[in-house]
């Protein structure tokens, strides 16, 4: 099936249980810190990831930095989160991740879609350049899901 639009799906399996897995994603703080362009977390709203709830971001390098922020459009704990990631002058996405328990561990889904502004115009080209930053993003965020766990002090 060819695509014809921006999008992105890829599915990692992490080795580590479900709510691990979901902590992590959940985490409003860490996200500059496994979602490839992300370069600062500001603030992140009370209540963070209830619906409606928002991250507020940067993305880019310096000095060429823009504010921005990421809003909770779904939430099933443990099981699904959907973002709306903005990032303009480029456009906004949607970006949902699905988690599924499988054996020893867990099959993580990330499927980003973008769906306003001129990265859209772009269509498979934005895609697959997606792609491309979002296998790195899950590899960045497996890494933090599966790295050991500090005994409580």
């Amino acid at each position: 099936m060819t695509r014809r639009m921006a999008e992105s799906v890829l599915t990692k399996h992490i080795a580590a249980r479900p709510e691990q897995a979901f902590a992590e994603l959940s985490d409003g703080w860490g996200y500059s810190a496994w979602v490839v362009g992300a370069a600062h977390v500001r603030a992140v709203d009370p209540g963070w990831p209830e619906p409606g709830s928002r991250i507020h971001h940067s993305i880019g390098p310096w000095p060429l930095v823009l504010r921005d922020t990421t809003a909770v459009q779904e939430l099933s704990t443990g099981r699904r989160l959907v973002l709306r990631a903005r990032m303009w002058p480029a456009g906004e996405a949607v970006v949902e991740f699905d988690l599924v328990p499988a054996g020893d561990g867990v099959d993580l889904t990330m499927t980003e879609t973008v769906v306003s502004g001129p990265l859209r115009l772009l269509g498979p080209l934005a895609g697959a350049g997606l792609h491309v930053r979002n296998v790195e993003t899950l590899a960045r965020l497996a890494a933090r899901i599966e790295r050991p766990q500090r005994p409580a002090e």
